[in-house]
């Protein structure tokens, strides 16, 4: 047997030959609230404390199309992350941070387009060249539609809007990752671990062959093509999977569909540790599941992390539990010693012996959708999501006959417990928030706006790529509700 190396394919110990030795992962902490200047705040905080990488949570009416004004939007603005509306909410999310110099991820699907020509113009404005700019927008709707609920268009038509991405992306921004496929929300629906591998591979292997088929080289865009993985509890089963993942992908990229580029075969992602594993009792127990999956992650070879913040089954996460958060990864950094060593965990027969097993338990589930006519027709048939159900159905009847101990939750219950200090949102903040988007559309050039719309709507209807019609709406005042409804005019909704 030929004893593998970091940093040699098909990359099982690592991508890079001396992982954290040469460079550490980048730290981000997921982060966005009630207005724009409140997450800006946040923002520079987690900055001044030492994260590298801002990573941007958005609330439910702008993941799915809606003004903060609109109706559907009601008693949802700023809930579970920041609304923006126009670019004027953007500036004032990114004022006083530079773009050209922080990585910015964004978790948004549905309307990525919309918030990615935002970010664009807001450079351009800054007289920042797009060229420069670092990130990542998640953009991969098809694990929405099985895991998260956040699309607004049917598959195909949205899968269009992800290639548009693709090829936009490639010719103007060539340091951004124009996806970010994401077996994150699979799991936190309720999949086991290699359903999280196998739904996300097929995934990805569908939106690559939706690029080549529109005639992008996948020698190219495959190379900004980077993941999006959980860590659980379960600690070597996690360390594991990440190796398993990296062998995949290689091979996909490699066997498949014939990519010779090197980096185009490394499997780059970005954990977050297990939202889903975090008790809403007992939350200071939350830090030490926290801690045990982020060293998972660190010890499986992630390049980028999120740690959850403790309060997060109770609220959005409070200034104190965020800042824990960070610690703990920068505990992990620089006081462990562990990213002295690529890999710690290679050559034990467990470890590799789990590796074989999720790597052949993934390969079958890729196996099993393509037989079926790959991800869309799985997601169409219902296959997917009832594969997701029947594992937490699983994993939630074993909590409940104790055959999974969850402490807090089914053993050693505390029923004296304080309640901790939570983050509130204002509801005054949500009004001002509304009140501003209302004045923007007041003062702004509505026939510019609208001319702008139909220009939008005629190029959708065509094959031409929607990114720079969507930029152009964006820098005309158009707000992300309006251009989502002038794309449901054309797409329909599913």
């Amino acid at each position: 047997m030929v004893k593998e190396e970091p940093g040699k394919y098909p990359y099982t110990r690592g991508i890079y030959e001396n992982m954290y030795k040469d460079r550490l992962w980048t730290m981000r902490q997921y982060a966005g609230f009630t207005t724009a200047k409140e997450s800006n705040e946040r923002f520079k905080f987690l900055i001044k404390n030492g994260v590298k990488g801002l990573s941007v949570a958005f609330d439910l009416p702008t993941q799915i199309g809606y003004d903060s004004d609109h109706i559907m939007a009601e008693g949802e603005v700023g809930k579970v992350g920041v609304p923006i509306s126009c670019l004027n909410n953007m500036e004032n999310l990114f004022k006083g941070i530079p773009l050209d110099k922080v990585s910015t991820s964004m978790t948004i699907n549905a309307t990525a387009p919309i918030l990615l020509a935002l970010h664009i113009a807001l450079a351009e404005k800054n007289g920042i060249k797009i060229k420069d700019l670092q990130g990542t927008i998640q953009n991969d709707i098809l694990k929405e539609y099985v895991a998260r609920g956040t699309y607004i268009y049917p598959p195909r038509p949205s899968l269009r809007l992800v290639t548009d991405v693709f090829e936009f992306c490639s010719s103007h921004l060539p340091n951004w990752n124009t996806i970010s496929v994401s077996g994150y929300h699979i799991r936190e629906a309720g999949s086991t671990a290699s359903q999280e591998l196998g739904f996300t591979f097929a995934n990805a292997i569908t939106y690559v062959q939706s690029a080549i088929d529109k005639g992008l080289d996948p020698n190219i865009f495959c190379q900004r093509i980077s993941f999006f993985l959980n860590s659980h509890n379960g600690f070597l089963e996690e360390i594991s999977k990440f190796r398993a993942a990296r062998q995949v992908w290689a091979n996909i990229m490699k066997n498949r569909f014939g990519v010779t580029a090197k980096k185009a075969h490394m499997f780059r992602f970005h954990t977050q540790t297990g939202g889903s594993t975090l008790t809403a009792a007992e939350v200071d127990n939350n830090v030490v599941r926290t801690t045990l999956q982020a060293l998972s992650a660190v010890l499986g070879g992630t390049q980028s992390l999120h740690t959850n913040s403790k309060d997060e089954a109770l609220s959005l996460p409070s200034i104190d539990a965020a800042k824990l958060a960070l610690r703990t990864q920068q505990v992990l950094a620089y006081e462990s010693g562990i990213s002295n060593h690529p890999d710690p965990f290679g050559g034990s027969y467990l470890i590799e012996d789990m590796t074989r097993n999720y790597v052949e338990e993934t390969m079958s589930i890729i196996d099993e959708i393509d037989n079926l006519g790959g991800s869309i027709s799985a997601i169409e048939s219902g296959y997917m999501e009832n594969q997701i159900s029947a594992s937490a159905y699983e994993y939630q009847k074993d909590i409940e006959n104790n055959s999974k101990i969850i402490l807090g939750l089914n053993k050693f219950k505390n029923e004296n417990e304080l309640d901790p200090i939570l983050h509130e949102i204002d509801p005054l903040k949500v009004e001002e928030q509304i009140s501003s988007l209302k004045k923007i559309k007041r003062s702004r050039n509505n026939i510019q706006v609208e001319q702008q719309l139909l220009k939008l709507k005629k190029i959708a209807k065509s094959k031409i790529n929607v990114m720079p019609s969507i930029i152009k709406c964006v820098k005309n005042e158009c707000t992300l509700g309006e251009i989502s409804d002038t794309l449901r005019s054309v797409f329909g909704e599913y």
